[in-house]
């Protein structure tokens, strides 16, 4: 396994190293976009590609974007929906972070005439 892979294999979006103070108390917004998304279709077990975009107004902590990175990146051999994807990135993001707003935006390309676009937005929970 090359040192990618199994920097990859070994993550874990709840490291404490993956986040850092904010050192900003002022309310602003961070905008993410993360253009290579993939994940597996847990049925056909066919690949399936988003852009994820994260917006967020950080509270006491901020992500570290190459954690971000090794996140997403770890969903690409997982057999998962799109569904069940975006929650999960919203879930533990929101939980790690504790925003004072947050939104995830995952929009998969098209397959088999299909165009999915999840939206998950802390204002509307």
């Amino acid at each position: 396994m090359k040192y990618g892979e199994q920097e990859i294999v070994e993550f874990t979006i709840d490291a404490q190293e993956n986040y850092w103070p904010n050192e900003h108390p002022k309310n602003y917004r961070i905008d993410i976009e993360l253009p290579e998304f993939m994940c597996k279709c847990p049925r056909s077990g066919y690949p399936d590609f988003a852009t994820i975009k994260l917006s967020y107004t950080p509270n006491e902590r901020v992500i570290e974007l190459k954690a971000l990175k090794l996140y997403i990146n770890s969903f690409m051999n997982r057999e998962i929906s799109h569904e069940n994807s975006a929650n999960e990135i919203y879930d533990a993001l929101k939980r790690n972070l504790q925003p004072r707003w947050m939104k995830i935006v995952a929009d998969f390309n098209p397959r088999g005439n299909v165009h999915t676009i999840i939206t998950i937005d802390s204002d509307k929970e």
